[in-house]
C-alpha cells in the first residue's frame, strides 16, 4: 500500500478536483490520516475469487458491487498488480472509464475510453504502479513516499509509557519479524546487531506485531544490552511517529522497511528471499539493503525447504558496517 502512495499523489495532481475513493482492506483505515491529502474516503474490499487477501462471500460482493455501481464513478483504476482476477472485479464497478494493468495473456474487455497498459516486469513496485497514472496523463510527481507523522500519531506514541523517555535520534528500532518465516533473518543476528548499536550509544527499541512476540522475545533473550520492547503495543500511527524520530531502523524486507522509507529514516534491511529490485527502497544511500544471491530467489515458500541460504549468507559484520556508515553520513559521527 505504501508503494502506491506516489501513484495516488500523481492521480491527485492529475485530477485535482476529483473525489478519490480508495478500495482496501480494513487495516488501511490506520493509513488514512497519512493519506488525507490524497484520498477522500475508504471502502472495504469484500473479497473476490482468486484474490487471497480476503475471504470471498457472494452476498457481500453482490452488495458491494451494487453500491459501487450506484456511485457512477467517472474512472475506476486497478492498482493491485498485474491484473489476474482483479481486472474483472474492477470492470464490474460500471465506471464510465476503467484503467487497468494487464499481462499478455489477458483479454480485457474494456469499452469506450478504457485503458489497459502492460504490467511492467522490471523496476521497483513504486515505479511499476506509476506507469498507469502516467498513461492517463498525470504529471510526474517523483517516487518519494514523503509521509509525515501527525500530531495524533505523536500523542498515541506518548501514551505508551516506555516510549516517553526516548530522545530524538537517540534510539534505533529493531524489527525482526516478517509474515513469512522464509523472509526472516535469524533473531540472534538481529540481537548481535542491536548490541552493536547499543555499544554506539543508541537505546534499542524492539517492535513487531502481537503475533511476532515470540520472535521479539528471542531477540531480547539473545541480547547483552537492555532493550525497550514495544511488540504488539503500537498502532500504525504510533509506529510511524516512533520510526520518524529514530536514528536508525533495522529490519527484514517487510512493511517496516517501507515505513522507514516513507519517513526518511535511515535503515538497514536484510532481504531474505524477496525480489530486491522490486521491493527495496529506491534511495540506496539512506536505505542499505543486504542480500545474498541464491538461485531460488524470489522465494514463494512460506518456510524455506532447504537451509535458508539467502538469510544465512548475510552476516552481522556487514550489517554493522552499513549501520555505522549510515550513522556517520546521515547523522554525523556519534
Amino acid at each position: 500500500m505504501l508503494c502506491a502512495v506516489p501513484a495516488l499523489r500523481a492521480f491527485r495532481a492529475g485530477f485535482p478536483d476529483s473525489r478519490i475513493t480508495l478500495i482496501g482492506l480494513p487495516w488501511a483505515t490506520e493509513l488514512m490520516p497519512w493519506l488525507a491529502s490524497l484520498v477522500d474516503d475508504l471502502v472495504f474490499f469484500p473479497g473476490y475469487p482468486g484474490i487471497p487477501e480476503c475471504q470471498f462471500d457472494a452476498a457481500d460482493v453482490t452488495a458491494f458491487l451494487a453500491h459501487m455501481q450506484s456511485r457512477r464513478f467517472d474512472l475506476a483504476v486497478q492498482l493491485h498488480g498485474s491484473g489476474a482476477h482483479i481486472n474483472e472485479f474492477t470492470l464490474l464497478f460500471g465506471a464510465h472509464r476503467t484503467a487497468v494493468y494487464r499481462t499478455p495473456e489477458d483479454a480485457v474487455p474494456l469499452e469506450g475510453e478504457g485503458t489497459a497498459v502492460p504490467w511492467p516486469t522490471r523496476g521497483s513496485e513504486i515505479e511499476r504502479l506509476l506507469v498507469l497514472p502516467y498513461a492517463l496523463g498525470c504529471p510526474d510527481v517523483g517516487t518519494a513516499l514523503g509521509l509525515a507523522a501527525t500530531a495524533d500519531d505523536r500523542a498515541a506514541l506518548g501514551e505508551v509509557g516506555e516510549a516517553a523517555g526516548l530522545s530524538f535520534r537517540e534510539y534505533a528500532c529493531v524489527h525482526a519479524g516478517a509474515r513469512f518465516p522464509s523472509r526472516r533473518w535469524p533473531p540472534e543476528r538481529f540481537a548481535a546487531l542491536a548490541d552493536a548499536l547499543a555499544e554506539r550509544g543508541l537505546a534499542i527499541v524492539l517492535t513487531g506485531t502481537r503475533s511476532e512476540a515470540p520472535i521479539t522475545a528471542a531477540v531480547r533473550a539473545a541480547m547483552r544490552a537492555d532493550a525497550i520492547d514495544l511488540t504488539g503495543r503500537l498502532g500504525l500511527g504510533a509506529l510511524g511517529a516512533l520510526v520518524s524520530d529514530a536514528a536508525l531502523v533495522a529490519c527484514n524486507d517487510t512493511g517496516m522497511s517501507h515505513i522507514a522509507a516513507a519517513f526518511g529514516t535511515p535503515s538497514v534491511v536484510v532481504a531474505s528471499g524477496s525480489d530486491v529490485s522490486r521491493w527495496a527502497p529506491l534511495d540506496r544511500e539512506r536505505h542499505r539493503v543486504l542480500w545474498h544471491d541464491v538461485a531460488c530467489r524470489p522465494c514463494m515458500h512460506l518456510r524455506c525447504p532447504t537451509g535458508h541460504e539467502c538469510a544465512a549468507g548475510v552476516d552481522v559484520a556487514a550489517a554493522i558496517a552499513q549501520a555505522d556508515d549510515l550513522m556517520e553520513h546521515c547523522h554525523g559521527a556519534r
